[in-house]
């Protein structure tokens, strides 16, 4: 083989060989790419815990870069936040959601916390009705009655109910009312959310009846069915025969009443007045016999 072709062959390897020596360590000693910082969005947060019913200021609201996925109805700007009315109860540094706060107009306090279509019933409780203070603001309850319906029971006696079934409590605090002598006592008031139907049977109940708080899960959604109890049923150990209308009660959510049907009013009119038969007189002259009638003016025809 010629030596000059080695040669040439040689060199050419000498020098690829350094260049990809070079290539490398160029590559090796060059600093990785850093990775691209997530993207960030401002959001407005809590600056502080904020209570139920407060009414939102500036100085309660911070706009700060929220890292990762933006939460559901999150507020982007501090003046859709600020007037509104706390609905939900917030920690600092937590983000404003749309459903944590009243609309806008509705104002704060307590009114504000009342959905839509719903009511609040304020009932007056001792510590024996109000579970021993254990009704706090978000717990549920059961209404039981205690009394004696108008229909017929027989000897039952006393009667008790279920009258309305997993109510939401929205506030349990103290009222103040006077007494025979006009001095101020304090009274246990709990606030029941309710819709308009329940609030017309609570109310009623609660004038005429004897009511007893009940205290239940909040998990629990079940509908309880309960036969009642009656007075003639602790004595004697069998289980009373309560009408049906009255075991019923409260085993199942109020129906809309039908609304009545409004017939349409058919306008009579008067009849026509009676036409009077005109008086006929007959002349009889000779073989020839002629009628004259007269009509209401005397006139003849």
């Amino acid at each position: 083989m010629n030596k000059r072709f080695l040669a040439v062959l040689l060199f050419a390897f000498v020098v690829a060989s350094g260049a990809s020596l070079m290539l490398y360590r160029l590559m090796s000693n060059r600093t990785p790419a850093s990775k691209a910082a997530p993207a960030s969005v401002k959001l407005a947060l809590a600056a502080r815990d904020l209570e139920l019913g407060a009414v939102l200021r500036e100085e309660d609201v911070t706009l700060t870069d929220w890292p990762g996925p933006m939460p559901a109805g999150s507020l982007l700007r501090v003046q859709d936040a600020v007037g509104r009315g706390v609905v939900a109860k917030m920690v600092a540094k937590e983000p404003i959601l749309e459903s944590r706060l009243a609309p806008k107009g509705a104002g704060g306090g307590f009114a504000a916390t009342i959905p839509k279509g719903m009511r609040a019933v304020a009932v007056p409780v001792n510590e024996v009705v109000g579970v021993a203070g254990f009704v706090v603001p978000g717990m549920h309850v059961d209404i039981l009655i205690s009394g004696a319906p108008p229909v017929g029971t027989g000897n039952l006696g006393t009667l008790t109910k279920t009258l309305l079934q997993n109510i939401e409590v929205l506030s349990a605090g103290q009222d103040y009312k006077k007494d025979a002598e006009g001095k101020p006592v304090a009274v246990q008031v709990v606030n029941l959310l309710v819709t308009p139907e329940q609030a017309e049977q609570l109310s009623l109940a609660s004038h005429q009846t004897t009511i007893q708080l009940v205290l239940r899960n909040p998990l629990d959604r079940d509908t309880a069915k309960t036969p009642g109890a009656a007075m003639a049923g602790l004595f004697t150990g069998a289980r009373p025969n309560i009408p049906d209308g009255i075991r019923s009660l409260g085993d199942q959510a109020p129906k809309p009443r039908p609304r009545p049907v409004v017939q349409p009013v058919v306008q009579q009119l008067p009849p026509p007045p009676r036409k009077e038969s005109p008086f006929v007189m007959e002349i009889i002259t000779g073989t020839k016999k002629a009628e004259t009638k007269f009509d209401g003016s005397g006139e003849g025809k």
